[in-house]
């Protein structure tokens, strides 16, 4: 038997949701819809629901609209039925039951990140640490120690020790044969990089090599040396080397192809800082596209460096993008509608409700507060006095009386300031909340960890496959 579901509504929202519950055809769930006698959903709490709700018509559960405020736990027990708050807005239903996109169990991927700390050399053991949990908490399985040119290293053998003793996978980066084999000996679980002139490096320690070509073109040197090792039985990483746009970018993605044709088996790299540091365009949309090619490619590990500024969220991009191509490719679909981290300056429906639809909101408001809703032809600024619409928030001022009162008008301000931007952007607005940046803004503290849209799931640390 299907379960049946009773949706709790406004006045205002009734017509909308019916019609949204029509479109969706459910299958799984029959519903009957009451309209509680309030014109404004997002005004219900539940104490109005318990004592305006007389009858549960045989629902197997209760669906309230998501900003009643309230406990849903005190109205389960009393109706003798499990209460729920679904989305903020209605017109996320289809999302909500996976209608739109999936469910998406983000806890899966099936690749490694290594994240770089490029000048390690001149930081102390404690602020090398710092930089790793950093990236450990933003979803780095490995942490990269790189070494500078010239430039000496002497408590190298302290910094891996100290990244071991505290859990952390450990590479070392550099061509210098002789820190190779420190690193190794220290207790590094990957050494970057060797050619076909220093395999001897892999017999003299125990970590594993990742081999690069002698020459950056010379992809018949990487076979050679990938078949020396593989002959002794030895396992490596190869890493053909992804080239900077405009020096060799498109021929280097060809080469990554030729490489797994040629050795399907093999474990492979991509070093992925030659696109995002020297390319100046936002990180998650380059890094979207590289984590299709790796996913369709099945190269398992990559290598990321947040050096200059417009990177700083690289690490956090790259474990949710690996995650979202995971998914994708596990159901046979396209990656979309799987999770909004990676849109981090758009969104897909930034503006749930037309300008019509707001007007007959605002036609209802009956009190002096301001509400603040944004459309696709500006913001909407209304009280019980009428409403105003403009994509200028000083435009709008007139219409505010608040010139006595210094603490709302600041609130208004910030409300409007972030109004504009969404419009501007075509975001998700929201009166009283932050803007959502997706993966590009880390978790606040005090929230729960993880990324939140409707119908997805992705937690860190906890889900790290």
């Amino acid at each position: 038997m299907p379960e049946r579901l009773l949706f709790i509504t406004g006045k205002l929202a009734e017509p909308s949701l019916l019609q949204v519950l029509q479109a969706m055809q459910p299958t799984e769930f029959t519903y009957e819809v009451h309209q509680l006698g309030i014109s404004v959903a997002g005004l219900m709490t539940t104490d109005m629901v318990r004592r305006r709700l007389k009858n549960t018509f045989d629902a197997d559960k209760i669906l309230l609209p998501g900003r009643c405020r309230g406990d849903v736990g005190e109205l389960s027990r009393h109706f003798g039925i499990l209460v729920e708050r679904g989305p903020d807005e209605l017109k996320d239903l289809p999302a909500y039951f996976g209608k739109e996109g999936k469910h998406a169990d983000l806890s899966c991927h099936d690749v490694s990140i290594f994240a770089e700390i490029v000048d390690a050399p001149r930081l102390s053991v404690g602020a090398i640490i710092e930089r790793a949990e950093r990236y450990r908490n933003d979803g780095a399985d490995v942490i990269d120690l790189g070494c500078l040119p010239e430039m000496q290293f002497g408590h190298l053998e302290e910094s891996v020790q100290a990244l071991k003793d505290r859990g952390f996978r450990v590479s070392v980066d550099t061509l210098d044969p002789e820190f190779l084999v420190r690193a190794g000996k220290a207790g590094a679980d990957y050494l970057l990089s060797l050619n076909e002139e220093t395999l001897w490096v892999a017999d003299a320690v125990d970590a594993v090599p990742v081999l690069i070509p002698r020459e950056p073109h010379d992809s018949e040197s990487l076979y050679r040396a990938m078949e020396s090792l593989a002959n002794n039985g030895k396992r490596f990483i190869a890493d053909s080397v992804l080239d900077p746009i405009h020096f060799g970018f498109t021929q280097s993605i060809v080469r990554y192809q030729e490489l797994k044709k040629r050795y399907p088996e093999a474990e492979v790299m991509m070093g992925i800082g030659n696109l995002t540091e020297l390319t100046e365009a936002d990180t998650n949309g380059i890094i979207a596209l590289l984590m299709g090619m790796i996913s369709e490619l099945q190269i398992r590990h990559i290598l990321i460096t947040e050096v200059s500024r417009h990177c700083v969220s690289a690490v956090r991009e790259s474990d949710l993008a690996r995650r979202i191509m995971y998914r994708a490719r596990a159901d046979h679909a396209l990656p979309k509608q799987i999770h909004g981290g990676l849109t981090a300056i758009h969104e897909r429906q930034p503006f749930p409700y037309s300008a019509d639809e707001i007007m007959l909101l605002a036609r209802e408001i009956r009190d002096p507060s301001y509400r603040i809703h944004v459309s696709d032809v500006g913001i909407h600024l209304f009280n019980r006095d009428g409403i105003a619409t403009d994509d200028d928030p000083f435009q709008l001022f007139p219409n505010l009386d608040v010139k006595q009162d210094v603490g709302h008008a600041f609130y208004l301000g910030v409300e409007l300031a972030r109004a504009q931007i969404a419009y501007q952007l075509g975001k998700r607005y929201v009166q009283d909340e932050e803007l959502q940046w997706g993966c590009a803004v880390p978790p606040r503290q005090d929230s729960d960890d993880s990324y939140t849209q409707p119908g997805s799931t992705f937690h860190r640390p906890g889900g790290r496959k």
